[in-house]
This record gives structure tokens, sequence and C-alpha cells, in this order.
């Protein structure tokens, strides 16, 4: 701080020369330098989180940080994150309580399984499952299945890393139950399946049906893992998800142990989710890493909060993606009104595809509407970096806002921010001395 503030100090004296532009008295001079040491601060430590109103249709938005919460679960984690909360206390007895069980119980009930525990994100439930069952022992996986997931975190990296021996089996297109068969042996600990997430193989392919491996793994005393990785946990029968198998149907299936995101498909915060049998979930808990990977409050305080909604089914943010074509022609009608009446811009309500995002679904477009008004990439880029910030995309020179990843309580504050991106005196509002 007090370097940034000699630089300021310095280079505002060079610039003056010794005299006052502009006849700038104390306090303008003041103001400036104010100013220059905000811009220089910010310049190197960052601006910090920014609020962004996400106008692209892709739901699990990873650089926007994926699902958002439902704004009723954000209401009701403010009394129990600015005080203290019964974490790991039983309030009946006065003693220390398990840490989560509130939310190991709503999993149970939501996917079927005997036990639950909840980590950190999805690739510390994978490590922990594969930690504390396969360490120096080998798991068999399809070579098809061994992707690059996230921030260049791979497959096989994951499971050196857990202490576990990758043994793959099949080609990279193709692999058959009998390839799984012929790789079990005295030392396997585990059969995994891998969710391939935005990566596909089209055309001369095959790949073993979970159900089928279940069997195999019945067949040889072999637990079966799959990690679903979008936290789907119940069946869903909107088209882009048909195919894709729930925590729940998983686990009906007779797998062993299922993991998966909770900050995707789920709609909550980052977490991991591990589902699965009673004895193989206790194991998890009492491995060394659960004490490195456990969650902090908030994430079991949101966790729990969105999982009560999944299981009284109240509607969640995730649900506007497949909103009625005339109430998503309603709210665009009403977003163009609002910009011609603030800032004169004509805009059209255009088809537009929205997706699920975070790999989920990658080749399934959901049909829709959305916005479109002329726009270059200067104005996309006073949009992102407006206040609020808004990101949407260009189509063909013009500017496309998909209202479905919207909250209908932020159009007003979109209007606003539209408007201020065509506005001409947005390029020189940064550049103030």
């Amino acid at each position: 701080m007090r370097v940034q503030a000699r630089r300021a100090v310095e280079e505002l004296r060079r610039e003056l020369g010794g005299g006052r532009a502009g006849g700038d008295d104390d306090e303008a001079l003041m103001a400036r330098l104010c100013r220059r040491i905000a811009r220089g601060l910010e310049a190197r430590l960052g601006s910090g989180l920014r609020r962004v109103i996400n106008a692209t249709g892709i739901f699990v938005h990873t650089n926007l940080g994926r699902a958002p919460l439902p704004r009723p679960v954000v209401a009701e984690l403010v009394p129990l994150l600015d005080g203290y909360c019964d974490l790991e206390m039983d309030l009946d007895s006065g003693r220390r309580g398990g840490r989560g069980r509130g939310v190991d119980n709503l999993l149970t009930a939501l996917t079927g399984a005997e036990a639950a525990v909840v980590v950190n994100n999805n690739a510390a439930a994978l490590v922990l499952a594969l930690a504390a069952h396969a360490s120096g022992r080998q798991v068999v996986v399809s070579r098809g299945e061994l992707v690059e997931i996230g921030g260049s975190f791979r497959i096989p990296e994951i499971l050196e890393t857990a202490g576990a021996r990758l043994v793959e089996v099949g080609t990279t297109n193709r692999t058959r139950l009998d390839d799984y068969a012929r790789a079990i042996g005295e030392d396997t600990a585990l059969l995994l399946k891998v969710h391939p997430s935005n990566y596909r193989i089209t055309g001369f392919t095959e790949a073993v049906d979970g159900r089928d491996l279940v069997a195999l793994g019945c067949e040889h005393g072999v637990p079966v893992l799959v990690d679903e990785g979008s936290g789907l946990l119940t069946p869903s029968d909107r088209p882009q998800l048909r195919d894709h198998p729930s925590h729940r149907e998983l686990i009906a299936a007779g797998c062993d142990l299922v993991c998966g995101s909770g900050d995707k498909l789920l709609g909550g915060p980052q977490a991991g989710i591990l589902v699965g049998r009673r004895e193989l979930i206790l194991r998890c808990r009492k491995h060394p890493l659960y004490r490195v990977l456990r969650p902090n409050r908030f994430t079991f305080a949101a966790l729990e909060g969105v999982l009560r909604r999944h299981l009284t089914g109240d509607e969640l943010p995730l649900a506007r993606l497949w909103a009625d074509p005339a109430q998503q022609r309603r709210r665009l009608e009403r977003l163009a009104e609002r910009l011609a009446a603030g800032c004169g811009r004509g805009a059209e309500v255009v088809e537009a595809n929205a997706y699920l995002g975070g790999g989920s679904a990658p080749e399934a477009p959901i049909p829709g509407l959305a916005l479109a008004l002329p726009a270059d990439d200067a104005v996309l880029r006073r949009l992102r970096t407006g206040t609020p910030a808004v990101v949407g995309y260009l189509r063909e020179g013009r500017l496309i806002l998909d209202l479905r990843t919207v909250d209908p309580a932020d159009e007003e504050a979109l209007s606003a921010a539209v408007c201020a991106a065509f506005e001409p005196a947005a390029t020189a509002a940064g550049s103030t001395p």
C-alpha cells in the first residue's frame, strides 16, 4: 500500500511539472491521487470477485462459478454463517455429533444408497474412494474412459495419486465385457467406470453398460465404482438427460460406489458426493484423507438447503432451461421494451440453443428463444467490464442474450447494463485521471 501510494504521488508530480493543470484545487488533486492509488492497487491485487449476469444460455458455466444457488437457500445461509451452528454438535445431548449427518441422510433418501459422504469436489471423492479401497492394488478401467477433466486433471494421474495401479482394458473406441473379465485377478480392488464429460467418440464404438459391469463384479467379488460426474441424483425425463444414468439408477443397478459433483446438475455448492454400500462408505470416512478433504460449514449448509429442495420437489434454477416457449417470449419481449425505452435500441426475439454445460450432454442442445441486437466485440467487452458485469455472446454480428440463465430478478439490471454498454460515454468512463 505504501509503495503504491508513493509511486502514485511521484507520477502525479511528474505530470503536473510543478504546476496545477486545469487549475485543480487541493481537493481535486487529492481525489485524482486517490483514484490513481486505487487503480494501481486493483491492477496489482485484482478487483476481487464480481457478480456476473450470465446471459449465455449455458447453465453450468465453469468460468462463471457453475450452478447458481437458489435464492431461498442463499437467504437461509445467512443466520448459519454470521453466527454459529450445530455443525458437529448434538443439541439434544450436548455432545459432539457427526459432521454432515443431515446431508448424508438427505443423500441416502434421494439416491437409495445405504450411506453417503461428502468431500470438497468430485475429483476428491474419486481420490478418497480409490485411496480407501485400492491403494497399492489394481483398478480396471476402459481405455476409452481415461479422460482429462477440468483443470488438466487426468484420470490416470488421479489413480496414481491415490496409490492405485491402473489396468487399462479395451481400445480407445471399443471395450467389451470380456476385456474387463480377462483383466480381473487376485490383486484387483475395483472396477471403475468414468463418465466421459465433454469427451465423445462416435462411429465404430462400443462400451460396457454399468449393469453388466456390476454383474461381472458380483461374479468375481470385485466392487464397482462409477464416476457419474455431473451430480444427477434422480432420473430425468428431459430429452438431454434421458441417457444419463442418475445416482439412484446406478445404486439400484447394484453399483457399490457412485460419485458426482455438487455444483453441476445437482445445483448446489462445489462438493464431491460419494454414495454406496455402508461398509465401503464407512471405510472412506475413516481414511486419513477424509480429514483433509472434508468440506466446511458453508458447503454443508448450502448443500443441505439444495438437497431439501430436491426432496420436496421445489423448482431449482436449472428448470429455467426448459421454460415454456410462451414464457420465454414474454420475458424477452419485456426486456426488448425496456431496451427500446431506456436507450432506443431495437431487439428481436430469435431462436437459440441453451446447454447444460459442465460436461453434461455437450451434444444435446436445448432449443428455445433469445434476444438479438446488432453489436460488435467492443460492446461485448463493455458488457463484461460494466456494472453489473454481463456475459452474452455474438452470433453473425448480433449480441445474443439468453434469459434462461438469468434470474428474473436481474432483468432490470441487465437492461441498464446493456444500455450503458451501447452509450458512447461508456468507453470514456474509465479514462478519468
